[in-house]
């Protein structure tokens, strides 16, 4: 079985023994969660522990490849400058959305108060700035207090100048801090690989405790999620068509007819890259020329996540909603500004890691807790389908645009770059 076949067994496996036990016999099927719970939780804080030194070590290497590739000639400079934008844009966009989604859908307050209950009886964790707090908090005093206190923003902020500094070193030191940190970025991955191996156990630990205390409700739980959170990346995959219309000069129909292959291939393997040659084929198709197009989609696919930040924000609003937690301008802010800029840093890892790596700094920052995350994680399939054909779909969106835009400056002249950067498989 695959990894994903793995934890998704384990938790409906938990979540069934949970509820059997519960209806044949109550008393001991609550007390046995006295025991899986911290099971669970124990698990949940292997991945936890590695969020910090991830977060900043990905954030540096990510802006290292960006910078190097904006480096390499006006088209990169052109394309990057454009997913910057679609990047703040639909996070921005998930920000009012997804609680508009919530309010006129929202979760039934004893279903919540019962997953509360199972999940855990802590309080928020993180700090849970006021608007004024934000701006007050969001430079870091002492770095080492913010990594040690999980606060998630200002660690961002700092960790985000430091990678801009790095890159102005000249090449020798340059790549002695960035080979550095993608050296400890491995170390941790092979780290979060062992703690993977054990997602079943934590899983199922953590879906007989709600299972027990909750019944069968939280399947219905667990479907609102996936719907809400798909919804948004819905929004995000159509607003591809409007972007290739408007930028890319071309019709919405004809768009659609040549990226329906390069969808079908994201859809049967959840995956950007094996998905490249179509999305490549699908540009030329409509125009492009393919020195542009050979110079944006790798780009693209090595440090684009359109849906990214709009669905990681959504998942943390989705449990801050689950959790009871009222969520204000500054916490808001604050989700936003970290989604939109951790995404650089998430590329080209496995999934279950990088939902793990991206959306929990986004709730940190917010003060949501994320015992929850341990449960989303194991159905995180069905919104990752949405998250890939999204990818995908504005991955070539804005090949066109950006090559519409260079052909009418520059005459159709193209840049070849000295170097792209290509994601890992």
């Amino acid at each position: 079985m695959s990894q994903t076949s793995r934890i998704l067994s384990a938790l409906i496996a938990g979540i069934v023994i949970g509820i059997l036990a519960a209806a044949l016999a109550p008393e001991q099927a609550i007390a046995a969660t006295a025991v899986t719970q911290p099971i669970g939780t124990a698990w949940l804080h292997g991945l936890q522990m590695v969020i910090v030194p991830l977060i900043v070590g990905l954030l540096i290497t990510g802006i290292g490849a960006t910078a190097e590739a904006a480096r390499a000639g006006r088209i990169t400079a052109r394309a990057l400058a454009m997913i910057v934008v679609i990047l703040w844009s639909t996070t921005i966009m998930a920000a009012f959305v997804m609680p508009v989604i919530i309010d006129l859908w929202p979760l039934p307050p004893a279903l919540a108060q019962a997953l509360r209950a199972a999940l855990t009886d802590a309080p928020p964790v993180g700090t849970v700035p006021g608007i004024g707090a934000f701006f007050d908090t969001i430079v870091p005093t002492n770095v080492v207090a913010a990594a040690a206190g999980d606060a998630f923003l200002p660690l961002t902020i700092f960790s985000l100048a430091f990678a801009f500094a790095i890159n102005r070193l000249p090449s020798a030191q340059r790549d002695l801090l960035t080979g550095f940190f993608k050296a400890v970025v491995d170390a941790l991955l092979v780290l979060i690989g062992w703690v993977l191996k054990l997602a079943p156990i934590g899983i199922f630990a953590l879906a007989y405790t709600v299972g027990a205390r909750t019944g069968t409700a939280v399947f219905g739980a667990l479907a609102h999620y996936i719907v809400c959170v798909s919804a948004i990346g819905v929004i995000v995959l159509l607003a591809a068509y409007p972007v290739a219309a408007i930028g890319g000069r071309v019709r919405l129909s004809r768009f659609a007819r040549a990226v329906a292959p390069a969808q079908a291939v994201a859809i049967s393997t959840q995956s950007s890259l094996a998905s490249l040659p179509a999305m490549l084929r699908a540009s030329t198709d409509l125009g492009a020329s393919p020195a542009t197009a050979g110079i944006v989609l790798p780009l693209s696919v090595a440090v684009f996540r359109a849906t990214s930040p709009a669905m990681n924000l959504s998942v943390a609003l989705y449990v801050g909603h689950l959790m009871g937690v009222h969520l204000g301008p500054g916490q808001m802010a604050a989700g936003i500004a970290t989604a939109a800029i951790t995404t650089m840093g998430s590329i080209s890892l496995p999934g279950t890691i990088s939902f793990i790596a991206s959306v929990a700094p986004v709730a940190i920052a917010m003060g949501v807790p994320i015992e929850a995350l341990g449960l989303l994680i194991a159905v995180e399939t069905v919104p990752d389908l949405f998250r890939t054909v999204g990818n995908v779909t504005m991955d070539t969106a804005v090949t066109l645009s950006v090559a519409a835009r260079s052909g009418a400056q520059e005459g159709g002249a193209q840049e070849i770059p000295h170097e792209i950067p290509h994601p890992r498989p």
